[in-house]
């Protein structure tokens, strides 16, 4: 017996039917089995055996709430870093915290202003709670701080910048950070994601702890999930003003982080060893894969995270093709639904076998095909 229901359903907010994927996912069951997997920016060199061991030990006990992880946490994360304790809030991923930050602080009649190819998921922060993502004109990728200043109005309520960025890998110097920071009202939250932080070796580089401490107005966001290679362990934490420290963790959850989770954290950071090997390694791969696919034609963009982007316009659809064909060998690289993107490909970097296989794998494509 079929029943037509005519009554009204629950509504959700209008913003969030215009949520959408963006990055182009291919189905586990599709094509032949993938061997070489560098598409999601993982640490392909694993997480310290300490924070494995540490993780380990505490499925003991997963029966049991932990009941203050930042109690752990926090002083751990500071005392690593050299921050203040209470500007410090910890997440289930940076996503958490950027999603509570969205969350806080927008709303209908406001706004968030990134660059415009900046990381590609923020425009959907804004719309989960019905505010307007609004993108400024970058350049080759990069931010443009002149750009993102013109963009402002009286409803932008926050300004997100990613340093180093994602998928392209590129980084705003300090000086261009922190006058980005002096364009901006008071009342309007810089928001900087540092996932890639670690993993940059430019002297100019400037995170923004300094920005933190003097102005109200400024947070930064970081990962477990990189350079710590705790990307299923989602952990991330934030770095801010202490009324905004406030505001964000009112609106967490009780219980933030798995057991697990927390212990493989605090392990990670006491092994730094672990730590600079992974950033050693992984810069000395990155500039070896630019320099080889150079040669070959490519135009790979400066990076400074643990990926490269890749742009091929020789030919249309030409990325296309020679990802279609590197899935086939069994290697996985990254492409996107911004049609800003269409001629590129991004790899992270892996492990010195897989990520030489893969860049051999994309000449020899990039030659019979281009």
């Amino acid at each position: 017996m079929t029943t037509n229901i005519t009554s009204p359903i629950p509504k959700a907010k209008s913003g969030i039917s215009l949520i959408k994927a963006h990055m182009m996912v291919t189905g586990v069951d599709a094509g032949p089995k993938i061997s070489i997997a560098l598409d999601s920016n993982e640490n392909a060199f694993g997480p310290s055996p300490k924070a494995l061991e540490a993780a380990a030990k505490a499925t003991k006990h997963l029966e049991r709430y932990f009941e203050n992880p930042a109690g752990v946490l926090v002083p751990a994360i500071a005392s690593c870093y050299q921050l203040e304790p209470k500007r410090i809030a910890i997440g289930f991923g940076s996503d958490d915290l950027l999603a509570r930050i969205a969350r806080a602080y927008l709303g209908p009649g406001t706004s968030l202003l990134r660059s415009q190819n900046s990381y590609l998921k923020v425009p959907n922060y804004a719309y989960a709670n019905d505010a307007d993502p609004i993108a400024a004109p970058d350049k080759d990728f990069c931010t443009n701080v002149d750009a993102m200043l013109a963009c402002l109005t009286s409803e932008t309520q926050i300004v997100y910048i990613a340093n180093p960025d994602n998928p392209s890998g590129a980084m705003l110097p300090g000086d261009e950070l922190r006058r980005l920071h002096a364009g901006l009202p008071g009342d309007v939250l810089l928001v900087i994601d540092g996932a890639y932080a670690e993993y940059v070796t430019d002297p100019q580089y400037d995170l923004g702890e300094d920005l933190v401490r003097t102005h109200e107005n400024v947070l930064i966001t970081r990962s477990f999930s990189k350079i710590h290679g705790l990307a299923g362990a989602r952990v991330g934490w934030a770095y801010g003003s202490r009324n905004v420290i406030d505001t964000i963790t009112r609106i967490g959850l009780t219980f933030p982080l798995a057991t697990p989770s927390l212990h493989a954290a605090v392990a990670a950071l006491e092994d730094t060893d672990h730590c600079d090997y992974v950033r050693r390694e992984t810069a000395t791969l990155r500039d070896e894969a630019t320099q080889l696919l150079t040669a070959a034609g490519i135009h790979v963009y400066p990076g400074h995270g643990n990926s490269i982007l890749m742009e091929m316009k020789s030919k249309q659809g030409l990325a296309q093709t020679i990802d279609a064909a590197l899935r086939k060998e069994g290697i996985s690289l990254r492409r996107f639904t911004s049609p800003a993107f269409d001629a590129c490909i991004r790899m992270t970097i892996g492990k010195r076998e897989e990520t030489h296989a893969a860049i051999n794998a994309l000449v020899r494509l990039y030659r019979e095909i281009a």
